[in-house]
């Protein structure tokens, strides 16, 4: 009798002391999560970190020129048989409309994106050659020159296998890499995505910023499209649209 009420109240105090530890793992856990980008704010001006509904950050800001950036964390499940993926999407906005095709090209295409604009675009283009599979499109107002010339960009891009899509369009440009990669034993035993990151380093912020920099100078016409608004007029706007570009 006394034996099973011992166990009775070892297991009782076990439950409690594994759910109190969850609770305590949990919060710890997402306190980390919405911590990703602080190093990252000191990058721009006037930086402001707001969270989605996953506790993930969404960093917004400007550059010394005034162009507006936003960058954010996607957390991708959405594949069979590979482990969780956490993307960074950094976004430049112009403080102009540019006299410019939208034109994309997405690295490894499944068709489970759903955080890519590539897909959007309705016409199919010819990627550069390359090791890496790639998904090429645009909205059809492309010259052949201009393909031809971002096709070479691309591929220049696509070399670091981190780098998942980049985009031009008039209103900005979008890259999207990754930033980690779930761990092994939590996707294959608890089917949870889990993240080892503590912190996206300022480098990947500022090497992407630079990227998205050299993709807005490729294709830009320096004259705003005709009868068009200038946009730092509505820049906070723009930044928090779900997908302004």
């Amino acid at each position: 009798m006394i034996t099973t009420i011992a166990f009775s109240a070892f297991a009782i105090a076990s439950v409690i002391w594994m759910s109190v530890r969850t609770v305590r793992d949990h919060r710890a856990a997402m306190a980390e999560r919405r911590g990703l980008l602080d190093d990252a704010a000191r990058l721009l001006r006037d930086a402001r970190i707001t969270f989605s509904a996953d506790h993930f950050p969404i960093l917004a800001g400007s550059l010394a020129d005034g162009r507006q950036i936003r960058a954010e964390l996607i957390v991708d499940t959405m594949v069979c048989r590979r482990l969780p993926q956490l993307w960074l999407k950094l976004t430049l906005f112009e403080t102009i409309l540019r006299a410019r095709p939208r034109i994309g090209a997405l690295a490894r295409p499944t068709g489970a994106e759903f955080y890519s604009i590539v897909h959007e675009m309705p016409r199919l283009l010819m990627p550069p050659p390359g090791d890496t599979a790639l998904l090429m499109r645009g909205d059809g107002n492309a010259s052949d020159r201009q393909v031809e010339r971002t096709a070479a960009m691309f591929a220049s891009l696509f070399s670091d296998r981190t780098l998942k899509e980049a985009a031009i369009t008039p209103r900005g440009v979008r890259l999207v890499r990754q930033a980690d990669e779930g761990q092994r034993a939590a996707h294959l035993l608890l089917r949870q995505a889990r993240f080892s990151v503590t912190a996206i380093a300022p480098e990947i912020i500022r090497r992407t910023i630079a990227e998205a920099e050299v993709l807005s100078g490729f294709l830009a016409d320096d004259e705003a499209v005709p009868g068009r608004r200038d946009f730092r007029k509505n820049a906070q706007r723009f930044l928090f649209q779900a997908d302004p570009t």
